[in-house]
């Protein structure tokens, strides 16, 4: 790979990082200029993030990119490592940063200071955190995108913004405190954070040292799991997505799988079965921990009315199948999660661009009123004076967009036919059941395996149920509605991500092709012990 070609692996960060600069320096009056170079900085990232995505999978398994900045040694420079999954969660920032973007232009980004230059400095955080290749800077990263990720929660002020921004703050605050302990307890016991370094020095590692490598990666864990929002770690989130904007709500989506990544990424390159005694650390855990938080979001969208709540409960349901997944340790299942992680990101930034659009025009009061209607028998007199003249209300175009919006959603999110969340599901529950493939002979599946099995099926089940009474709350029950007023830019990125998942269903088979690929790689991960390779 020669020429600017070799060059793609920094693009994803620098460019983000220099659009927000200049546009610190801009004044606020300067929104149109901010808003275009914005949309000019996504748009070169998509384009990048794509060429990197087509690079890894040409180029097989040892298709992984290493980019040393300043041609300093793996060892002692930052190094940048992109391969298949590297590349395929840059596509999918992207996205979601684009359609935040767009629908942040209709008014979201007047509401407060520094909206696009914190947009920016938050993509380059993602983007980061999923090239580096070494623990420092990965902890590096995450700060950056946490540092903006504060702003954009509190963007548009309001008590209930400010009151779980600062639980938010905390919360994470906390776990980057964590962070710092388990990776100096690593680079103590290791005597390096470069992450290909570490997977070649662990199996080789004394026994007598392992205990303290094994305590540093559970702290570095609980770290990670606290911004994968697992239980009971996790209860910061809801509140906390509830209340921000719905672009910052849509992006968030993204940043909750973070920790997944870097749990999946360390825990099959650094506890694989040539570590020995250390193979599988923290799997049962993971488990265990996956399938508690699964529930626990099943009973939170069980148990709110509120549309953003519902759409938060959805993330942290996300989060525990994609922990259980990796936990379980299968290639076939992996592959489905990485499946399932691009449809429910997409699927849950949309909900939450669309929970704005269909609050407008709705009476905060109507449930309360009907509920009081039903219970007291009123309403019944006009329902038999209408007789036949009452049958069929006409649905605005623009009710029947949302309406359709939402049904989308909700069957990516249950997991239902004929969209990609079904696809997803079905492939980790085929994965589940028949690690080796059809035909190959029975396998004896364990308990956890059965319970991630279960939780698959009542999880859906919920989310259906919950998003059922919401649409039907939203959508249906209140007839006298006023038709919201949406302008094209705002209902555009909501379209956008529904028709990517749309995409994933149509191109089903190659999608899926590049997941299983991927997730190959990541359970033989033998190209990364060679950290010298790249460009400059």
């Amino acid at each position: 790979m020669t020429g600017w070609l070799q060059h793609l692996a920094i693009l994803p960060i620098a460019l983000p990082l220099i659009a927000g600069a200049v546009m610190v320096a801009l004044d606020e009056s300067r929104s149109r200029l901010k808003a275009a170079m914005g949309i000019g900085s996504i748009l070169v990232m998509l384009a990048a993030a794509v060429a990197l995505a087509v690079q890894a999978h040409a180029g097989g398994a040892a298709a992984v990119q290493v980019y040393r900045l300043g041609n300093w040694p793996a060892s002692f420079g930052i190094v940048l490592m992109v391969d298949r999954l590297s590349a395929l969660l840059l596509l999918v920032t992207a996205l979601l940063g684009f359609a935040a973007l767009l629908y942040a232009l209709a008014h979201w980004q007047r509401m407060g200071a520094h909206f696009h230059a914190l947009l920016q400095f938050q993509l380059m955080g993602l983007n980061g955190a999923f090239l580096t290749g070494d623990l420092f800077n990965l902890f590096v990263f995450f700060e950056v995108l946490l540092a903006a990720s504060y702003g954009l929660a509190l963007h548009g002020s309001g008590v209930a913004r400010v009151k779980a921004g600062l639980h938010y703050i905390s919360m994470n605050l906390a776990a980057s405190l964590l962070f710092l302990i388990g990776v100096s307890m690593i680079y103590g016991v290791a005597g390096t954070l470069n992450m290909a370094d570490l997977a070649a020095r662990i199996p080789r590692m004394p026994a007598a040292d392992r205990p303290l490598l094994e305590a540093g990666a559970a702290i570095l864990g609980v770290a990670f799991l606290v911004k994968a929002a697992m239980w009971p770690l996790g209860f910061w989130l809801m509140p906390t997505y509830a209340a921000a904007s719905p672009p910052a709500a849509a992006i968030f989506s993204m940043m909750s799988k973070v920790g997944v990544y870097a749990v999946l990424r360390l825990v099959l390159l650094l506890f694989g079965p040539e570590t020995g005694v250390s193979a599988g650390f923290g799997s049962t855990w993971l488990m265990a921990g996956g399938v508690l938080t699964v529930i626990f979001g099943a009973i939170s969208v069980l148990g709110t009315q509120d549309l953003p709540r519902l759409a938060g409960g959805c993330v942290i349901i996300s989060s525990g199948t994609l922990l259980a997944a990796v936990g379980a340790g299968q290639t076939a299942v992996t592959g489905g999660a990485l499946f399932y992680l691009v449809s429910s990101a997409l699927a849950i930034g949309a909900l939450f661009l669309l929970i704005e659009l269909l609050d407008r025009g709705r009476d905060l009061g109507a449930d309360v009123l009907a509920v009081t209607a039903e219970a007291f028998g009123e309403g019944d007199d006009e329902e038999e004076q209408q007789g036949d003249d009452g049958i069929g209300v006409p649905i605005p175009m623009t009710m029947a967009t949302l309406a359709t919006c939402f049904l989308c959603c909700a069957l990516v999110l249950a997991g239902l036919p004929p969209l990609s969340g079904f696809i997803a599901k079905f492939a980790m529950l085929d994965g589940i059941l028949n690690p080796r493939g059809l035909g190959q002979g029975p396998v004896l599946v364990s308990p956890g395996s059965w319970s991630l099995l279960i939780v698959l099926v009542l999880s859906g089940f919920a989310t259906l149920l919950a998003m059922t009474r919401a649409g039907i709350r939203n959508l249906w029950a209140d007839a006298d509605r006023a038709v919201p007023r949406i302008g094209a830019v705002e209902i555009a990125p909501v379209l956008l991500l529904i028709f990517v998942c749309i995409g994933m269903t149509v191109a089903a088979g190659p999608v899926m092709r590049y997941m299983q690929a991927t997730a190959a790689a990541l359970h033989a991960p033998d190209h990364p012990r060679q950290p010298g390779r790249g460009a400059r």
